[in-house]
């Protein structure tokens, strides 16, 4: 991994090779004695990908003591339980690549897949058994968040809701509670004190929703070449995201332009084959919606870095803000 985008030099030569010992880690954890699920097991590893959890948990805990060797085990967990909802999340968004090559579902089936996922979190459990009971139930709820963010999102709102609200609170639960978590990890096992990790845990939270709402900008106007993932797979599938919420918002408003009703009509259209679907994602791209979702990102970074704008000055605040600030800079 040639930058950690925390853009501090001197802190990236130092938390790098923590990073390849966790990436060590990673990949003895993932193996199976079953050479089919050790297969599947290791197929998303290989695939690489930004490590954004672990490398999060390994600056939160420059806070304190980041050479305590809780925080690799810590930051392993993360990584574990973000691969294993990856597996199940591919099956549920039909979406044939993840991070350039074929989605396990692709090679191996959906049952495989989804038990591979399950495998990992089981894995994941297991290693989080050693980091004490506190760590056991922090991730038990946030793999129950997880599973409510996925729930609520596969059910949609009802009429009840506001949308973009219960939208953001699936993103806080989906992304943002995983993020948390591996801020949380970060800072309890390098020892820093509860009001640190409280800050920093905020921060992950925010840093999350920002970092899923940016990937709503990339799914549209990103080309697979560049992400690993087929454009508009979640307009195929008809899960909603946040520019396609905001122009039904518009729609009720009655502050449609001309082409938002014909657009939003193509969105429930059926987009099953290729080239309507690219024609599709090509209108949205160039559609103010997708600014405003952009927009929205930068407000959710902005948050996260509010939460640690009273964390001790130094390298470690710094890259914080800087680390938000990668994360939206994507859908730039």
């Amino acid at each position: 991994m040639a930058t950690l985008a925390i853009g501090n030099e001197a802190l990236e030569a130092e938390l790098l090779p923590r990073l390849e010992v966790v990436e060590e880690r990673l990949r003895d954890a993932v193996a199976q004695s079953d050479k089919l699920a050790d297969a599947t097991s290791r197929h998303l590893v290989d695939a690489g990908g930004k490590r954004l959890r672990p490398v999060l948990a390994l600056l939160c805990a420059q806070l304190g003591d980041g050479a305590r060797p809780e925080v690799l085990d810590a930051a392993v967990v993360v990584e574990l339980t973000h691969l294993a909802t990856l597996y199940h999340d591919d099956v549920m968004d039909s979406a044939p690549t993840r991070r350039g090559a074929p989605a396990a579902h692709e090679v191996w089936g959906n049952s495989v897949a989804i038990l591979t996922g399950d495998l990992l979190f089981a894995r994941a459990s297991r290693v989080v058994a050693g980091l004490g009971p506190q760590a056991v139930r922090i991730q038990a709820e946030t793999f129950e968040r997880l599973c409510l963010g996925q729930l609520h999102e596969t059910v949609g709102a009802s009429e009840a809701d506001d949308p973009i609200a219960f939208y953001l609170q699936v993103l806080a639960d989906k992304t943002g509670s995983l993020i948390a978590t591996s801020a949380r990890f970060g800072a309890m096992f390098g020892g820093c004190p509860p009001s640190i990790v409280e800050k920093v845990t905020a921060y992950g939270e925010a840093a999350g929703v920002a970092f899923q709402l940016a990937d709503d900008v990339i799914d549209i106007r990103s080309d697979a070449a560049t992400t690993g993932k087929t454009p508009g797979t979640d307009l195929r599938e008809g899960v909603p995201t946040m520019p396609v919420l905001l122009l039904r918002r518009r729609l009720a408003a009655g502050d449609a332009a001309e082409g938002d009703r014909e657009l939003l009509d193509a969105i429930d259209g059926d987009l099953s084959d290729d080239e309507v679907l690219a024609s599709v994602v090509a209108r949205l791209a160039a559609h103010v919606v997708v600014d405003e979702t952009a927009t929205l990102a930068r407000a959710w970074a902005q948050q996260a870095k509010d939460a640690v704008a009273q964390l001790p000055e130094g390298d470690v605040r710094d890259s914080l803000v800087a680390f938000a600030d990668a994360l939206v800079a994507r859908a730039a």
